[in-house]
Order: structure tokens, then sequence, then C-alpha cells
């Protein structure tokens, strides 16, 4: 399925469960909490196993679906799935989805026809907890949802072997980080996953941005 984009509105609730992912890391590990649920029949898959990866015309067509692929490529490589060159040779077909949206928190204390600061939650930045104060704001904080999904047939018998979901939703967004990190995070346990709904946690260390140089003063003559 191609990455498809909406606006929703999200509960308190989860800007304040993600609120501690905030608190105290802008310069330090961020921590990533994906919710993740897998379906496993690969008893029959002997691994490594090679695979073609099978994409929409609308996937393939949407430039902003080549970072999704990479993400995806590099995850299966890393659990022993290797995308085969010669497609009509590969074990697994492997379907690839994706989805992102965001949207305001919702609270009472948020009117939609009162435009002024008032009376709200907020975050606090800076410590390595969550709080609730007098805060003057205009709007309530936006959150980022990103979800991915993995299907892996049999390309002989074309049955399900593998199923995997995980999603995301916080108050902090890096693009560039959380396809990877969803994607991996989807195939933990492979290819035994336990059942049910889980939480994977991903740390990530930011990297520090470099240090100005300042040019010497030119000598006096």
């Amino acid at each position: 399925m191609p990455i498809t984009f909406h606006t929703r509105r999200w509960g308190l609730a989860a800007v304040m469960a993600c609120a501690a992912l905030l608190a105290g890391c802008a310069s330090g590990p961020r921590e990533i909490t994906s919710s993740v649920q897998s379906y496993s029949s690969m008893a029959g898959v002997q691994l490594p196993a090679t695979y073609r990866m099978e994409l929409l015309p609308s996937q393939s067509q949407q430039q902003s679906f080549a970072r999704v692929e990479a993400a995806a490529e590099k995850a299966l490589q890393r659990v022993g799935l290797t995308r085969d060159s010669r497609p009509e040779l590969a074990r697994l077909v492997v379907q690839v989805g994706a989805n992102a949206s965001q949207g305001r928190a919702y609270h009472p204390a948020y009117d939609d026809w009162f435009y002024g600061p008032r009376f709200g939650w907020g975050m606090g930045f800076g410590g390595p907890r969550v709080g609730m104060g007098m805060h003057w704001m205009d709007t309530p904080p936006m959150v980022y949802y990103r979800g991915v999904k993995l299907v892996l047939r049999d390309q002989k018998s074309q049955q399900i072997v593998y199923e995997t979901s995980a999603a995301y939703d916080e108050v902090w967004m890096d693009d560039n980080l959380i396809w990877n990190i969803l994607f991996d995070a989807a195939l933990t346990d492979f290819p035994r996953p336990p059942q049910g709904t889980r939480s994977v946690r991903t740390t990530v260390t930011p990297i520090a941005a470099p240090t100005p140089v300042t040019a010497a003063p030119a000598a006096a003559r």
C-alpha cells in the first residue's frame, strides 16, 4: 500500500505518554517506543532466504516511498532475508505498507472557537519528569503517527508465512530515522515472535552538531 497522509485529533493521554520522550533529551539519547504485532507460519521456510519486493503502482510512482522501501530492505537484510536480483528465483514475496498522519492533541482546555491564550496542559523540557502547569498557549501540541507493515508470502504456494506491523505516535518526529526504526522493530524476534501486541524500545543517540570553526585574528603589522 502507498504512504497515506491524513489529519487526526489525538487524545491528551497520547501526549502525556510520550512527554517522557522529550523531557530532558534535547541533546541526549531518545527512547522510541513502537507498538508491534506479528504473526508467523515460517516453519517450512529455511533461513537465510531470498525475496522479491512487490510494489503497487502507486508506491513505485511515489517518490517519497523510495525512503520507505530502502528502510524495509535494510531491516529484512538484518534478519537474513536478501533481495534477489533474479525475482523469479526468490523464495519469498514481500509486500510493504506505510502510513503517515498528524494531528493536534485534544483536551477540553482547547476550545475550537476560542483562539486566545488559556489555561492548559503542558510538557516540561529540560528535566527527567513530566508535569502539568499553567501555560499560555494558542494551540495544543502536534502529535505524529507513523506505521509500517510487512507481509511475506511463499512465492510457490502464495501462502502468507509472516505478517508484522509496527506503529509509533509521539510529539517528536524525524522521518530520516523513524522508518528504519519501525521496520527494525517490526522484525524483532523474527521468525518466531511472541503472540499479541508488544512494545519494542529503541534508543536513538542524536548526532552532535559540528563545532563551528572560528578564524584566528590576523596578526598586527
